[in-house]
């Protein structure tokens, strides 16, 4: 946790800052290690407070190592003021990105005394690179989501809806130790699997469909993130066509990925693989995503993806192809960039397998 902390001394440092004020939950849990509801963060350069209501003071004395905790007996602004007032805080960066407008102008009229500067992404930057510790609960939560989605395909057959299937997924990762879905399952069939973000519906499954299954569980505060897509009895040769070309599109970026490319040439790869099959104008979203306390995080895999890619970060790699009223196949593993290339977290076949 010291090392986070010193991170953002530096930014402080950098930008010229006497403190910055953390209201964000996940960039305070990541800066803080608290897992409850309510908390503030003020870090200057030499100080480190906790602020929260008389429900969690307890527990932060508890989670929170090597910060002050001080108790919310009123309202936050009026506390915050008192706070900068007290240890001289002139400039005081803040994470507009998480703050609304309304709360903007309420933090300007209380903190009257104080300057606000915007912190862009440089909190939330900080995330991006995952130590060992971090790296061990992702693939523990990967671990659960390959098991259920092991779990999961009996249950896969004509007749059954859409959201049954996803209800099933989501109770047997509970009970292998998830805390949580990571997000709302994507469970789409035939047409629907043509929908890169179809959630799962009443829609009943068919013989013959495609099916597209997006999921991921919680696991500690870390989330896991993997693709399938399987057709329901007998494929197509138009089925195998996308599916085949989805393959070799993710086979490629997996064999070329390595730190010091940017998330822009790692996208290309992809998409020049689905280009020169003639379906460039049906991948339509980028090919990947940061993982770690939020499901979707920098840096970003994608045509506007100017990031480069450094040892420890954790990413996803998703192509696809949406046909309307077709059907769409996505295949997606979740990678851990390394000093020679990648790591695979995911073992789930890839093959397409008729169920």
């Amino acid at each position: 946790m010291n090392s986070r902390l010193e991170k953002v001394r530096r930014i402080i440092q950098q930008k010229e800052l006497d403190g910055v004020f953390i209201s964000d939950p996940v960039n305070r849990r990541y800066l803080s290690g608290f897992t409850g509801s309510t908390g503030y963060l003020l870090i200057t350069r030499g100080k480190r407070l906790f602020i929260t209501d008389f429900r969690y003071v307890q527990q932060a004395k508890q989670q929170c190592e090597g910060f002050e905790v001080v108790e919310l007996p009123r309202d936050i602004l009026e506390k915050i003021n008192e706070l900068v007032v007290e240890l001289n805080i002139r400039d005081l960066g803040f994470e507009d990105g998480h703050v609304s407008f309304m709360q903007y102008t309420g933090m300007k009229e209380k903190l009257e005394r104080t300057y606000l500067h915007p912190l862009g992404e440089a909190i939330n930057h900080l995330r991006m690179v995952k130590n060992a510790d971090e790296i061990r609960l992702i693939k523990t939560a990967v671990g659960i989501t390959e098991k259920a989605l092991e779990h999961i395909k009996p249950y896969i057959k004509p007749g059954v809806k859409e959201r049954e299937i996803a209800l099933e997924i989501e109770y047997f990762m509970r009970k292998k130790g998830a805390s949580a879905a990571a997000f709302d399952f994507i469970v789409a069939s035939g047409w629907r699997s043509a929908l890169p973000h179809g959630v799962a519906s009443d829609k009943t499954i068919q013989d013959g469909e495609l099916i597209t299954l997006d999921i991921g569980c919680k696991y500690e505060g870390y989330c896991s993130d993997m693709t399938r897509t399987f057709v329901v009895g007998t494929y197509s040769p138009k089925q195998r066509e996308i599916y085949d070309i989805v393959l070799e599109a993710q086979t490629q970026v997996l064999s070329l990925m390595k730190p010091g490319m940017t998330g822009i040439e790692v996208d290309s790869i992809a998409r020049d693989v689905i280009e020169r099959a003639g379906y460039g104008e049906y991948f339509g979203h980028g090919l990947g995503h940061g993982v770690g306390l939020q499901i979707h995080e920098s840096p970003s895999l994608s045509q506007k993806g100017k990031t480069v890619l450094e040892p420890g970060m954790v990413v996803t790699v998703e192509p696809g192809i949406y046909l309307p009223d077709f059907g769409g196949v996505r295949i997606e593993d979740l990678v851990v960039i390394k000093e020679d290339g990648i790591e695979n977290l995911n073992n789930s076949s890839k093959e397409l397998t008729t169920i």
